[in-house]
């Protein structure tokens, strides 16, 4: 699931799905899932935007290949719910289930903020979020002194651990995708020599 970023004191939101488009002329809407199974996208109550401006009950109504059939409160017709094309669905974290008692299940949201820690120890950075762009999850990395974010593929070979109670996932990020694997001014001078 992906998470919305939130400032100081603002609560977690979680994205369980996107509208992709209008199905039928009554105001259903079509909803690509990111939920562990499709129909967990209307489990968790009203769903709002990713700013919180709109708020819908969801109800959800059939399949259309991977894809579920929903109604929004409020959408009534076809020229509304084409027009929410593109709009994330989230709702605030604390209505997720927790995570399993052995501390396996976790969700997108809660790596945000975690330290990125290399497998040999070296700290690379924040979990600054997690993106999917079609192609599969990235896990992006901000580093700790400031500059632009890494995006690396979440693969189980690339995040060989994820600890949330000690506050880190373990990475093995691929050759070159840190450049000599460090931030800040050790890079710079490493590539002035």
């Amino acid at each position: 699931m992906r998470v919305a970023p939130m400032g100081d004191g603002q609560e977690k939101k979680v994205c369980l799905g996107v509208v992709t488009g209008a199905h039928g002329v009554r105001g259903l809407v079509r909803v690509k899932p990111f939920t562990e199974t499709p129909e967990g996208v209307a489990a968790y109550g009203p769903v709002e935007t990713k700013d919180g401006a709109r708020r819908f009950a969801i109800a959800a109504k059939g399949m259309a290949k991977d894809l579920v059939i929903c109604q929004l409160e409020g959408v009534i017709d076809r020229d509304v719910a084409a027009a929410l094309r593109g709009t994330e669905l989230y709702v605030p974290r604390e209505r997720l289930p927790e995570a399993d008692e052995d501390g396996e299940g976790w969700y997108h949201a809660d790596l945000i903020g975690l330290r990125a820690v290399g497998t040999d120890g070296r700290l690379y950075g924040l979990v600054a979020g997690i993106q999917n762009f079609g192609a599969g999850d990235l896990l992006e990395i901000a580093p700790d002194e400031g500059g632009e974010t890494v995006l690396m593929s979440f693969t189980d070979e690339n995040v060989p651990e994820v600890d949330i109670e000690g506050g880190k996932i373990v990475i093995d990020p691929p050759l070159g995708t840190f450049e000599d694997g460090t931030f800040g001014d050790d890079a710079a001078e490493a590539d002035n020599e």
